[in-house]
């Protein structure tokens, strides 16, 4: 079985293809580690649990992303490091910028007991079930790599990060800053309106709705039904799509142009 690895050393980009038939292969992690110790000791890649739970070995496995402690490999697969990540070396990339997208979206407001002392009463399983799923995400940013979006729009926050907002916004524990003088149900003051305006720019609007990031994450988070929801949340408190307040669809024309007059009866 052979393995072809998108190599990149000091600057240059090449493939290489490794013969790992005589190599003990489960998986194609485990494949990387062993021809890391009996053929190239300068192989560079990310891994941590081994068990699809830290996210770090995500690749791109015939261009499709995945996590490589769960992939096993198949004679011919060429392997290469995540899209618009930088690559540091082979298939190790920077993650720091796509991760930064989450500060742009975490709750910047304090738990109310805890700012007001005015006690919550505690989550129901109703209400923990709404944002349980996206909780899960490992942040292996294989929906960011997968996303058309960022090909052309490098400041689009990208789909985990979106995911994460909904998260937040479905939480009844993150209010608004306010007074206490104006918190007459807390229940009612979740952080909706401060979320919902991180989203706008550079956001819900932007997504195209591919439903290529819900594809490949391993973990079955939605993205996009996430990005759907913010949504329509966003237009029940007033914002709209830009892009189409942006664009003219001209004056009809109901007069002579068409043979038409409204206004000369019938």
């Amino acid at each position: 079985m052979k393995l072809t690895i998108q190599r990149t050393q000091e600057g240059k980009s090449y493939d290489e293809t490794f013969d790992v038939a005589s190599l003990k292969v489960t998986t194609l992690l485990a494949a990387l580690y062993e021809i890391k110790a009996k053929v190239d000791e300068t192989l560079t890649f990310d891994a941590g649990c081994r068990s699809g739970v830290c996210g770090a070995c995500a690749v791109l496995v015939n261009g499709r992303e995945t996590l490589a402690c769960s992939y096993k490999p198949q004679d011919g697969d060429r392997i290469e490091p995540l899209n618009y990540h930088p690559v540091q070396r082979d298939l190790k990339g920077e993650k720091k910028k796509a991760q930064e997208t989450l500060k742009k979206v975490l709750p910047t407001s304090s738990i109310l007991n805890s700012q007001f002392s005015i006690p919550l009463p505690p989550l129901t399983a109703e209400e923990e079930a709404r944002f349980r799923l996206q909780t899960d995400c490992i942040l292996c940013d294989s929906c960011y790599s997968a996303c058309p979006v960022l090909a052309v729009n490098p400041d689009f926050l990208g789909p985990f990060a979106l995911t994460r907002a909904w998260r937040y916004f479905t939480d009844p524990r993150y209010i608004e800053e306010v007074p206490n003088e104006s918190i007459q149900n807390p229940k009612s003051k979740i952080q909706n309106p401060v979320l919902l305006d991180a989203v706008q720019q550079n956001g819900i609007w932007d997504c195209t709705l591919c439903g290529e990031c819900t594809a490949v994450c391993p973990q079955h988070i939605d993205p996009k039904s996430d990005i759907m929801q913010l949504r329509g949340e966003s237009l029940k408190a007033g914002y709209s799509d830009p892009n189409l307040a942006a664009q003219s669809f001209g004056t009809p024309d109901f007069g002579g142009g068409f043979g038409f007059d409204p206004n000369a009866g019938f």
